[in-house]
């Protein structure tokens, strides 16, 4: 499908898929990254796959890569949302729909990244809430003053919420603009390769709602990326966070399937530290067990969404230019 940094995935009202693409950065300025020189451009983006036709429907958002285009932060992922109530996995069949876009981390901010954007149609945008200003001005979790990353998206009947992944928080985003804190999460003390006892962040990426109507959030887990260190939580309102799966290694999205199974998306099964791209996408059932549903082919996968048919759909090499695609299968349970 030729997509650049392919990540957020939706499917829209209209029956047709919808891609965030992180872009491939530009020409700049370069500035530094967390994974070395990262460059500005405006070459993030919003595909819609429809009868079998791709096209970029938006262009011109805020991207920052390495250089060879990799790497990329910029539009991570898309939702939509309508006046009868919203759902970010399998579209909606009432109500006027519109489209929400997280944009990532500002390395060197810009008209949209670090942005909550509401797409007005024939290519255009405003912007909902500045994400990257709120975590500055308040830095809730009180670590890394300044760092923000807008990551997953959750639509709701009265806003959204939102997972910022370098902020190590929840945020909600009113249908005003406001922004409100839902949840910080701390620091978790882990052993590094050398054995040393070393603080690593939380890094949230995804939301759900459960068949069980609590909230869902999963791991990724900052440096030093531990097998198996990632963690689901179940977060109901009023009530401290509980783990509801562990032993995961980097989840970068999590979605429910028709039958009330998780299905939870590693990136890097065997870590990001390892340098293996391989990915995993796992389902577990409401009985807590386990079933790895795709391995092969996974490279840096980087979202899931599920059809009203019971189809999922993965985002895959998402973190390449140039070469990311979109996989659809049914699985059997």
């Amino acid at each position: 499908m030729g997509l650049d940094n392919p990540r957020g995935l939706a499917l829209g009202p209209d029956g047709a898929v919808y891609v965030a693409e992180a872009g491939r950065g530009g020409d700049g300025p370069c500035v530094p990254g967390p994974f070395g020189e990262a460059c500005y451009g405006p070459s993030g983006a919003i595909t819609r796959v429809r009868h079998g036709r791709q096209e970029r429907i938006v262009t011109g958002l805020s991207s920052f890569a390495t250089p060879d285009g990799g790497l990329a932060f910029g539009p991570h992922d898309i939702a939509f949302q309508t006046s009868g109530g919203a759902h970010k996995r399998h579209g909606q069949r009432h109500g006027r729909a519109s489209a929400y876009v997280t944009v990532g981390a500002c390395f060197a901010p810009n008209d949209t990244c670090g942005r909550l954007l509401k797409l007005t149609g024939h290519g255009g945008w405003r912007t909902v809430a500045d994400l990257n200003a709120f975590e500055v001005a308040n830095n809730p979790d009180g670590l890394h003053a300044g760092e923000s990353d807008p990551y997953g998206l959750l639509p709701l009947r009265r806003g959204h919420i939102v997972a910022d992944a370098a902020g190590n928080d929840l945020l909600h985003v009113s249908r005003s603009g406001r922004i409100s804190v839902i949840a910080v999460f701390p620091q978790r003390t882990v052993l590094d390769p050398s054995g040393a006892s070393v603080q690593m962040d939380f890094v949230p990426t995804s939301l759900a709602i459960g068949p069980d109507g609590a909230l869902y959030v999963a791991q990724l887990t900052g440096a030093p990326f531990p097998v198996g260190g990632a963690n689901v939580y179940r977060l109901v309102p009023g009530h401290a966070p509980e783990v509801f799966a562990d032993g995961f290694t980097n989840i970068i999205d999590i979605a429910f399937a028709r039958d009330g199974s998780l299905l939870v998306l590693e990136m890097a099964k065997n870590s990001l530290a390892s340098g293996d791209p391989a990915g995993a996408l796992v389902r577990v059932a409401r009985d807590g067990s386990r079933t790895t549903v795709l391995e092969d082919g996974l490279v840096s996968p980087a979202a899931v969404a599920v059809g009203r048919d019971g189809s999922i759909y993965i985002s895959n090499h998402g973190q390449e230019p140039g070469v990311g695609e979109v996989l659809r299968f049914r699985a059997s349970h």
